[in-house]
């Protein structure tokens, strides 16, 4: 899907982990399609390798975002294929599962561990030279949790908006810069993941999946699923030379499931 604008991310380089399925694999076709050349960063190392052989200009590389030397291999393959980083996309997969009342310290710290500090480093690695140039894009994705929390996804809850406040807090300091830092709130979008949420609500109720998804799209204004290919535009724009004052922002793409304002 191409936006039908002058995004200016042709040449652009772009880094995007957690990319080997769902909304970072659709992210990277995204950008790639719109002239970027795209890192795509994975756990499954042939997968992520047999994606990027599909686009225009993309490689592959087996990262866990986990392990602290990830980040010198996705930014390091990007600037030995490419050149420096313009474009980073903050993703990763989540944690699993559970209530408030359970959440211990340790899973606390997990979740940290999970989803701010692989991010935190990936920012920290590309921010100078983003500076430098006057030009940068952060894009995380991130969750409708950070908005409306979730049930019985306390970790997921947590950690996000954890990653939601250093973002906000990073927006400020760089927008004299050239550098903008937003992040992307998904609803039910059609992935894996929610379809592992589904079956595991089915389970807990005792409804079928069918019955769940049902419910879970009568919740939703738009009366459906987004899609990754819809969810990955918003990236995209945000990425784009575009979107130049636009920072600091949550933007959600959730079919106007969350009421707040």
């Amino acid at each position: 899907m191409t936006l039908g604008m002058d995004t200016g991310l042709k040449g652009r380089t772009a880094v995007v982990p957690g990319a080997t399925s769902g909304l970072g694999l659709a992210v990277a076709r995204s950008l790639a399609a719109e002239g970027a050349n795209v890192v795509l960063g994975g756990r499954r190392g042939e997968l992520v390798r047999e994606e990027a052989a599909k686009l225009p200009a993309a490689v592959g590389v087996e990262v866990d975002l986990t392990d602290p030397t990830a980040t010198d291999t996705l930014v390091g393959a990007a600037e030995e294929h490419f050149g420096p980083v313009d474009v980073l996309v903050l993703n990763g997969g989540g944690p699993p599962p559970g209530v408030a009342v359970d959440f211990t310290p340790e899973q606390l710290a997990d979740a940290v561990s999970l989803l701010v500090q692989p991010h935190q480093r990936l920012v920290r690695a590309v921010l100078p030279g983003m500076r430098e140039r006057g030009f940068g894009r952060i894009v995380a994705i991130g969750s409708s949790g950070v908005q409306a929390p979730i049930d019985r996804l306390v970790a997921s809850n947590a950690g996000r908006a954890a990653l939601a406040g250093y973002l906000k807090t990073l927006a400020t300091e760089v927008a004299a810069d050239g550098v903008t830092v937003n992040m992307v709130l998904p609803g039910r979008i059609a992935t894996d993941r929610v379809g592992v949420l589904d079956r595991a609500n089915a389970e807990r109720s005792g409804k079928s999946e069918e019955e769940v998804r049902e419910q879970a799209k009568a919740a939703i204004p738009a009366r459906r699923y987004g899609t990754p290919e819809e969810f990955a535009a918003v990236v995209t724009f945000l990425a784009s030379a575009a979107a130049s004052y636009v920072t600091g922002e949550q933007v959600r793409c959730d079919g106007g499931m969350v009421r707040t304002h």
